[in-house]
């Protein structure tokens, strides 16, 4: 087994791909404030997965890397609204454990993993989302 990177030299690492664009086309992230000192606070964004309801919007994304980064996963809320199961619809907050890689998160994964895997997420139809959700008899 290898060393543990720590968690400044990871978020550092992230930053980098991050700002110099070299992640996935569908998605980007950098620091909410370049004085964070501790980086912690995150935007993201989101392009919608093409032939989708969501193709050509896109969405915002704040993302919050505790203490405990990259051995607990960040916290993500959107900024922009968006009807997805996963996505509390009153405080746009991701529910970690109806999103794969943040329930089953590991070190390895990064902010990058989990924007891609909200991507991926998207539901295609409207009537993905309105199954998804269930009707309202269910609620």
């Amino acid at each position: 087994m290898g060393a543990v990177v720590p968690r400044n030299f990871r978020l550092l690492e992230e930053l980098e791909k991050g700002e110099k664009g070299l992640g996935a086309e569908a998605c980007s992230y950098g620091l909410e404030d370049s004085g964070d000192l501790l980086m912690s606070n995150w935007n993201g964004t989101i392009l919608g997965p093409p032939h989708s309801v969501h193709e050509n919007r896109i969405y915002s994304v704040k993302m919050h890397c505790g203490e405990k980064y990259p051995d607990e996963p960040p916290t993500i809320q959107f900024v922009s609204q968006v009807n997805l199961p996963a996505v509390n619809p009153n405080n746009g907050l991701v529910d970690p454990k109806m999103l794969p890689c943040l329930a089953q998160w590991k070190r390895e994964n990064t902010m990058e993993t989990v924007l891609i895997e909200l991507r991926r997420y998207s539901p295609i139809t409207p009537s993905q989302i309105y199954m998804s959700r269930g009707s309202v008899a269910d609620e």
